[in-house]
């Protein structure tokens, strides 16, 4: 167009007006300032706007009733022809045309619909074709020749590597048979199977018994797996050492070599996510309700719909398997980032777990999720109670993406159990799938199914506590979670910043999570000292330490927020004659305090600092501090549910709490913790498979540690220190009863 218009092009340019100039359809040309241009300006402008807003129909949604109509009307007929539409849209007040275009929006939402649900059928089949891809990859890289006992060579080796190989193969041979007869001509123990230069086997990161899935291990005789026992040291809970690295192969029940591992544990894992999915899916006859909050898997119909791809269950041993559903304050893939990273996954089941580590990520899915990760875990499940061992479980964990803001995480044990009864600190027993699925809700929240599915030998267990264990109420979904929805509450109220502080408004948002932070280490270390867990315990016996009673000592070095010298744990169970919450209350009642603690010497206590942890105010964190001079600052926390509760105390150094109110570092304050555990008492109802609380019964541990000697590593203990403990341990639980009056 310029250059079609030269005279216009002044000298010093081009035009100006000439920069916006257009040409219509019919071919006249609009220039900037012209009323038909968008440059109109005056009445034009005026009226050319007004023009516009009359071209724009308000809109109008339709109603309740309309939309109704119409939805009904489209699931018999998702195409209505035009006297349809009609005849629509006169009976609900709508024009034709809006009739059609609600039908047309309709069929794309549910074309839309169709095709996400599609997608993620295609997303579950491809993780599928993933895995079987890792499993074949796997089995090609470590194929053997069964000519040279070499790894097969890739298809473009040369022909006379293949020779040469071959040949290297036979020389091997001659060479064994040469030492063989060397060793018999001089008079050395001969074997046909161990040569100078035994052949090439890959290496095995992981030394398995993985004999209840099918697949047994050819173990060396150095190989050992030890159940952490020291009977000349006494040492408790010295972790279960690693099996050693050796190069035996895993061959199946046929015979035929299994050359990685890791593809067996990825089956195995899959066969678990199978499984977890229909203990979750399938509710009567596979599940019966117990108490309307958990619910008893029928033995049975779970042998008939799942087959038995994990063993059947050992001569002895008892099955605990249960349901439990809720509401819990987090989405899921918080949750399962929590349940994957390992030290998260401790810190949300403090009371549960006693010590836990990754000890391999046998396949590692997408990278931005845990989408179809596998790790390889090892962990310590504890009872509060020194009357009910350790549950110490090797188990692969699996976690799977189902749908968006749907997820999927099972555990499944991968060792045999150890048939060791007698002085083993750990319960013999096996996780069977076990695990949850979290569904995302609109608020926020999450729903969580949880399944517990573990076998164990009974007999290692104190009479007392058996039925408690058979109930699900010490191991099993309830308590599981139960827990996680305190936790999930305690996370969610210490981000608030609506958090509760009574009596001290110069506590900083910092130093409340600090004081959290660690009233919650103080509350690990109680566990620790009760189920002897985390730390190297060394039971103390002889003397007048009964059966109910378990002495253990363990030396602690001068480290920050650990003090220098010998510890000393003592711990009993009693049962009593009243309700769990009873008792709770009254052990958390800072005006009953003096009847039953030592260092108040008989005083009220009084509470300076009060930091709520959840909606029930019986979760909390408190500071407390008896009305005598010279009294003792003592930190509390204070735990329950529906499955038990705890009270943990331990004394504080007043000038180091005040830094940690104001500047919100704990990590220098040392603590010896105390405390008492409450769970319900259950016994048997009219059958074996009735279990039903007890009216008024509960089951009581009391706790304490005690520095005894503040000189390591040369500290010893005295018979008389442990006599004196134990007194102290009677007198509190002598104390409690009268109170309570429970004679």
């Amino acid at each position: 167009m310029i250059e079609g218009r030269n005279e216009m092009v002044q000298p010093g340019g081009i035009d100006p007006s000439m920069m916006a100039l257009v040409i219509r359809e019919d071919g006249q040309e609009i220039r900037p300032g012209s009323e038909n241009g968008e440059g109109a300006s005056g009445d034009n402008q005026d009226a050319t706007g007004t023009n516009q807003r009359r071209r724009i129909k308000k809109y109008q949604r339709h109603t309740p009733y309309q939309i109704q109509e119409l939805e009904a009307y489209f699931k018999d007929d998702h195409h209505p022809d035009e006297k349809q539409r009609l005849e629509l849209g006169s009976r609900l007040g709508l024009e034709s045309n809006k009739v059609k275009f609600w039908f047309q929006n309709r069929r794309s939402q549910v074309k839309t619909q169709a095709g996400r649900q599609e997608n993620n059928y295609l997303k579950r089949q491809n993780e599928a074709l993933q895995m079987e891809n890792l499993r074949l990859n796997n089995a090609l890289r470590n194929s053997i020749c069964v000519n040279c006992g070499c790894p097969t060579p890739p298809d473009d080796v040369p022909i006379e590597e293949l020779h040469l190989r071959s040949e290297n193969a036979r020389l091997r041979d001659e060479l064994t048979q040469l030492h063989l007869q060397a060793n018999k001509f001089l008079g050395n123990p001969t074997s046909s199977s161990v040569g100078p230069f035994p052949l090439p086997l890959p290496n095995s990161s992981l030394e398995l018994a993985v004999g209840r899935t099918g697949f047994d291990v050819l173990s060396s005789p150095d190989t050992t797996f030890s159940l952490g026992l020291d009977s000349g040291s006494g040492n408790l809970n010295a972790f279960p050492a690693m099996p050693v690295v050796s190069t035996t192969r895993m061959v199946g029940m046929a015979g035929t070599d299994i050359p990685d591992e890791k593809s067996i544990l990825a089956e195995l894992a899959l066969n678990a996510m199978d499984e977890l999915d229909k203990l979750v899916q399938i509710d009567d006859p596979l599940w019966v309700s117990a108490d309307g909050q958990k619910e008893v898997l029928n033995q049975q119909e779970y042998r008939r719909i799942c087959p038995p791809c994990f063993g059947t269950k050992l001569s002895g041993f008892v099955t605990e398997a249960t349901r439990a559903t809720g509401t819990v304050i987090i989405n899921s893939s918080a949750l399962v980032n929590i349940l994957m990273d390992v030290n998260q996954w401790v810190d949300m089941f403090p009371c549960m777990i006693g010590r836990a580590s990754t000890l391999d990520m046998i396949f590692s899915g997408a990278a931005a999720s845990r989408n179809c990760d596998i790790q390889l875990m090892e962990a310590e499940f504890q009872a509060l109670s020194p009357l009910v061992p350790v549950r110490h479980m090797r188990f692969l964990r699996f976690c799977k993406k189902h749908a968006e803001g749907v997820w999927a995480v099972v555990d499944v044990s991968v060792d045999s159990i150890q048939e060791v009864r007698d002085g083993n600190p750990f319960m013999p027993c096996r996780r069977l799938p076990s695990g949850c699925f979290v569904q995302d809700m609109s608020n926020g929240f999450s729903k969580v199914t949880w399944v517990e599915h573990t076998e164990y030998d009974e007999n290692v267990v104190h009479q007392l506590y058996r039925p408690l264990l058979s109930s699900g109420q010490g191991f099993g979904a309830q308590r599981w979670l139960a827990m996680l929805q305190r936790q999930s509450q305690r996370l969610a109220n210490l981000v608030s910043p609506t958090i509760s502080t009574e009596g001290h408004q110069g506590v900083t948002p910092a130093g409340r999570r600090s004081v959290v932070k660690l009233a919650q280490r103080m509350t690990r270390s109680f566990c620790s000292g009760v189920c002897a867990t985390v730390h190297l315990w060394q039971l103390v016996e002889g003397g007048n330490v009964g059966e109910d009673t378990r002495i253990l000592i363990r030396t602690s070095t001068d480290n920050p927020g650990k003090p220098s010298g010998l510890v000393l744990s003592a711990t009993t169970s009693v049962w009593m004659p009243l309700p769990h919450q009873h008792v709770f209350n009254y052990l958390r009642d800072e005006q009953m305090r003096g009847n039953w603690d030592e260092l108040s010497n008989g005083r009220l206590a009084q509470q300076t600092v009060f930091i709520a942890e959840g909606q029930d105010h019986g979760n909390c964190v408190s500071l407390l501090r008896a009305t005598h001079e010279n009294a003792t600052l003592m930190l509390q926390e204070t735990q329950t549910d529906a499955s038990g509760s705890i009270v943990v105390y331990a004394a504080v150094d007043i000038a180091a709490m005040q830094l940690v109110m104001s500047r919100g570092d704990s990590s220098s304050v040392a603590l010896l913790p105390s405390g008492f555990a409450v769970v319900p008492y259950y016994k048997h109802g009219n059958s074996t498979d009735n279990l039903v609380p007890v009216e008024g019964g509960s089951l009581l541990t009391v706790g304490f540690q005690i520095l005894v000697d503040r000189h390591p590593p040369t500290a010893k203990i005295s018979m008389e220190s442990v006599d004196s403990v134990k007194g102290l341990l009677l007198r509190t639980v002598q104390r409690i009863k009268a109170a309570l009056h429970c004679y």
